[in-house]
Parts: structure tokens; C-alpha cells; sequence
């Protein structure tokens, strides 16, 4: 009997490949960053690649191009408007930047201390950063109106200024103009996550320093900066990222005049491309502001490297 029993015994089957690839954990992590990973190429791989090829053709608005190589950024090599926008886009991104890394720092060191009315001051803050940004350029373009200027007219009732300021007509008074605009809309965004960061610092860290006799630099410099620095890392990167890609704020105010004087490099590539028809020439001016963003990615990179210590890891 017992003989019977081994002889009909059904062996399992083999497991088939597709089973296996349906239960290996390795294969698991695999299929579920599979949707991300496609949501990713289409939205992101796909339109850089094509603006890529883009800038090797001589495509226009209606014509298929043909590829051209490096002809479209030879052109540009040669073309002042470009470097004009390049120079633009390079003093924007750094007076902006500064300018709202220290604003945004210090409201936020003010309003992590205990302050009446707290809760509604942070909501002060934000509202630069929840209006639309059409809406706050056109409040700005009306504040920088030649005739009807809010900021002209308080300076004349002063007795500080007797005729208007020229801001959108005179080159520099636009470069400052703009770039005081994108500071008031980006403090809050740099303000509100360093505030976050601070409330993630001990306080035991203040109290023992305060034991030894610490002042409020020394324990800003040794307690708050050191603690806050991945987190400044990550902010200024975005916020350098956001500036230097700017365009709405611009193209809604000045549309890049007087005479260029505040194109930037992204409003110059929808000038050259949507406006005039040139795809190929405005592609390469996107393009080439690749290597700067690469090289504002890799600086935040570094930096966090060599703050491994913090998570308990050993500095490269």
C-alpha cells in the first residue's frame, strides 16, 4: 500500500518564469517603480530629448527641420542678444537668490521664537507665494506704471523725488525692478522651509550651550547653521533652479525690454522659437542653459556630502 501511495504522488510544478517574476522581491520593487518610471520619460525624458534634437535642426513652426549639428549654437556664439540674456539670467538668478536667502532666513529665526499672533504672521508670510504669478506681475507692472506708479507718488508726497521713476523704461531700473519682484514672490517659499528645519533642531542643543556661556552668534554659528545646512542645500537649489528658469514673471511685466535689457534666457528661447517660428534656434538657447542648472545640481550634490555626519555616516 504504502508503495501504491509513493507511486501517485503528484510532484509540484515547476514554478513558470512569470510566476516567479510576479513574487521575486527584487522583480516586486521593479514593477511598482515601473509606472513612475514611464510617467517620468514621457513628461521629462522624452519632451528634453526632443528639445535636444531639437537644437541640431533647423526646424520651424509648420516645417519638419533637417539636422544641422552644432550649426544653431555656433550661431548663437556670435548673436550679443544671447549673451546679453545669458549675462541677464546670470545677475537674476544671484541678487535674487542672496537677496531671498536672507530675507528668508532671518523671518524664519523671527518666527520660530514665541511671538503673539504667530500662526497668523506665517500666514502673512505665504500669501506672496499663493497668489497667482500673472496676478502679482500685473500688480508689479502697475506699481512700476511711469505715470501712475504708487511708489513714485509716495516718494514725490515725501519730498524725496520730484519727477516719476522711470522703472520699466530705463534698462537698469528694469533689471532691479524685476529682480525685486521675484525676490517678494520667493522669500516665503525659502522662509517657510528653513522654519520648518529650525523646529527640527534640539532644544536641549541651545540649552546646553547656553549653560556654557554661549552668545546668539556663537550658537547660531556652531548650533543653527551646521544643523540647517542640508536643508539650505536642498532650498537654495530649488530656489536657484526656480529663478533661473523664471519666465512668467518676466514675459508678464517687461516681455524682456526696453531693448533687451531683461531678457532672460527662457524668455529669449520663446521669443526665438514660439514668437518668431525658429525651433531650432530657440531649442539651443534652452539648451544651453543645461550645463548651468547641472552645475547648480552638482554644488547642492557636494555640499550634502559633506554633511554625511549628520545622519550618522562618515564625510567622502
Amino acid at each position: 500500500m504504502a508503495d501504491a501511495a509513493i507511486g501517485t504522488r503528484t510532484i509540484p510544478a515547476e514554478p513558470s518564469a512569470w510566476s516567479r517574476l510576479k513574487t521575486n522581491r527584487d522583480w516586486l520593487g521593479a514593477w511598482f517603480m515601473l509606472p513612475t518610471a514611464a510617467f517620468l520619460f514621457l513628461f521629462l525624458a522624452y519632451p528634453l530629448g526632443l528639445g535636444v534634437w531639437l537644437s541640431m535642426t533647423d526646424a520651424r513652426i509648420g516645417r519638419e527641420g533637417i539636422f544641422v549639428g552644432f550649426e544653431n549654437f555656433t550661431w548663437l556664439y556670435d548673436d550679443p542678444v544671447f549673451w546679453l540674456s545669458v549675462f541677464n539670467t546670470l545677475l537674476y538668478t544671484a541678487v535674487a537668490s542672496v537677496f531671498k536667502f536672507a530675507i528668508g532666513l532671518y523671518l524664519a529665526i523671527l518666527l520660530n521664537h514665541h511671538l503673539p499672533f504667530k500662526a497668523f504672521l506665517r500666514a502673512i508670510v505665504l500669501l506672496p507665494f499663493i497668489v497667482p504669478t500673472v496676478l502679482s506681475a500685473i500688480a508689479f507692472w502697475w506699481m512700476y506704471d511711469p505715470q501712475f506708479s504708487i511708489i513714485s507718488w509716495t516718494l514725490k508726497e515725501l519730498g524725496l523725488i520730484t519727477t516719476n521713476i522711470n522703472f520699466l523704461g530705463d534698462p537698469w531700473n528694469a533689471r532691479w525692478s524685476v529682480i525685486f519682484a521675484n525676490i517678494w514672490r520667493g522669500v516665503p517659499f525659502v522662509a517657510i522651509t528653513l522654519l520648518a528645519g529650525l523646529q527640527t533642531v534640539p532644544p536641549s542643543l541651545y540649552e546646553a550651550a547656553t549653560i556654557d556661556g554661549a552668545n546668539r552668534w556663537q550658537m547660531f554659528r556652531h548650533i543653527t547653521y551646521p544643523m540647517l545646512t542640508p536643508i539650505i542645500a536642498v532650498v537654495m537649489t530649488f530656489s536657484v533652479l526656480f529663478t533661473f528658469t523664471d519666465f512668467q514673471l518676466i514675459w508678464a511685466i517687461t516681455r524682456g525690454g526696453p531693448v533687451n535689457a531683461t531678457h532672460l534666457m527662457a524668455t529669449l528661447s520663446y521669443q526665438r522659437a514660439i514668437l518668431g517660428g525658429y525651433l531650432g534656434e530657440g531649442a539651443a538657447i534652452s539648451t544651453a542653459m543645461i550645463p548651468f542648472l547641472l552645475a547648480a545640481i552638482m554644488l547642492s550634490w557636494f555640499g550634502l556630502q559633506r554633511r554625511k555626519w549628520q545622519q550618522g555616516e562618515a564625510d567622502d
